[in-house]
């Protein structure tokens, strides 16, 4: 099996008296990971089957006392649910059984959805449990095919994220930008033959979330909602404009506003609030929004999927693709936040990170060439926060790094 970056911190936990709890969109694979860290389980259970999702919504008791039927052991029992979100009353179960017991199970419990687990006030366990978010493939785990000359012993440009940790099993297999950026990081599409990518991510587009969201119950006008993700879709990774997307849906922005948080819920997206920290008023407050993957938001958006769109809309899909590593990685180290920047005079900053108290500005530029002039919104920004902001990046093509600024550095996007 190929390796997940995810991996080292489950099997940290899993001596430690605690459940765990791994979120994550369909397809991701979440199921082939607890497959391949606890093949074993004493009980393994999908909740994705319709007759095991309804066993349980109708008599939840009976997890209780499946548990209870296994004998004692020094060894902990493996005890897996797969899908949790579909049948809220097993976490009520799980507190049951580990208030009685610490030591005796080990729970792990897996799901694709937050929304139902919020508005139902489904209780998550808190003090008993550890929470882990799987994402798409990230560069640790999906290396470039094109980045040749970088040695072994390089060190990633920008200085934050994901070290690079000791690993034995494969990664999957190198790939280009331009197949990232076109078909996106999901583990099924990585391994899937090129002819069969497009068709795959339609299917996903289409049956995937319209069965998670038909599933939550909450889309009263389900064409109403396809319109939304269609045009959600092709804006995404632009400010959000509630009242456009309103109009063209049809739906109030009141609707439009829960059906972003709808996606949030499901991980099929991500807010990027806009930056506050300056002293400056004249910055625009309106959030960006990104779907979790490339593929999945050109499938949504009915786009052609394949090397034309990334000829036709290269910049963007380039913006989105670094925007979702910084997420992942972010999401993997638990601690930072990632903002953007823009004036009213239109000064923009792709990207703004907040870690430690710090703050490092990232343009993403899809150019081979770039230029100090380049660097000129990151080096206001700098002025305008050199308290707490000393050295920014670019991150675009070029072939080596390149020293733009005192202040600012150009990286190759496979070196960060």
């Amino acid at each position: 099996m190929y390796w997940r970056f995810l991996e080292q911190q489950i099997t940290k936990w899993t001596n430690k008296p605690y459940v765990q709890i791994l979120f994550g969109a369909r397809q991701t694979g979440k199921s082939t990971l607890l497959k391949k860290l606890f093949p074993g389980a004493d009980i393994s259970i999908d909740l994705s089957n319709p007759g095991e999702r309804s066993r349980y919504l109708a008599r939840p008791q009976e997890f209780i006392s499946e548990c209870r039927a296994l004998s004692e052991s020094k060894k902990r029992r493996v005890v897996v649910v797969d899908e949790v979100q579909t049948a809220p009353a097993i976490f009520d179960a799980v507190q049951s059984l580990y208030d009685s017991d610490k030591t005796r199970w080990q729970f792990i419990l897996c799901g694709s959805s937050a929304r139902k687990l919020r508005t139902t006030g489904t209780n998550l366990l808190p003090g008993r449990a550890v929470y882990h978010h799987l994402y798409t493939l990230t560069t640790l785990e999906r290396a470039f095919s094109e980045a040749t000359t970088k040695k072994k012993d390089d060190v990633p440009a920008l200085p934050m994220l994901i070290g690079q940790e000791k690993r034995s099993e494969k990664l999957f297999p190198a790939v280009s930008l331009e197949e990232r950026l076109a078909f996106g990081e999901l583990p099924g599409i990585a391994v899937a033959g090129k002819e069969d990518r497009p068709e795959l991510l339609r299917s996903y587009a289409l049956i995937y979330l319209e069965e998670e969201i038909r599933r939550e119950g909450l889309v009263k006008d389900w064409g109403a909602f396809v319109r939304f993700l269609e045009l959600a879709a092709a804006e995404s990774g632009g400010i959000v404009n509630y009242s456009s997307l309103s109009k063209e849906s049809g739906v109030s922005v009141a609707t439009i506003k829960s059906y972003y948080r709808l996606l949030e819920d499901m991980f099929i997206g991500f807010s990027v609030p806009a930056f506050s920290g300056s002293t400056r008023k004249y910055l625009l407050s309106t959030p960006k929004f990104y779907f979790f993957d490339n593929g999945v938001r050109n499938a949504s958006a009915g786009f052609e999927i394949g090397p034309s769109i990334v000829r036709s809309q290269s910049g963007p899909l380039f913006e989105h693709w670094v925007g979702q590593e910084l997420w992942k990685r972010l999401g993997y180290l638990k601690q930072g936040r990632l903002f953007h920047y823009r004036t009213k005079g239109g000064a923009e900053i792709d990207f703004v990170l907040e870690k430690d108290r710090h703050y490092i500005p990232i343009e993403v530029k899809w150019t081979e060439h770039p230029s100090e002039s380049d660097a000129r919104h990151i080096e206001s920004f700098l002025r305008d926060m050199s308290k707490k902001a000393t050295s920014g990046f670019i991150i675009c093509r070029c072939v080596k790094p390149m020293q733009l600024t005192d202040h600012v550095k150009a990286v190759p996007y496979w070196w960060f």
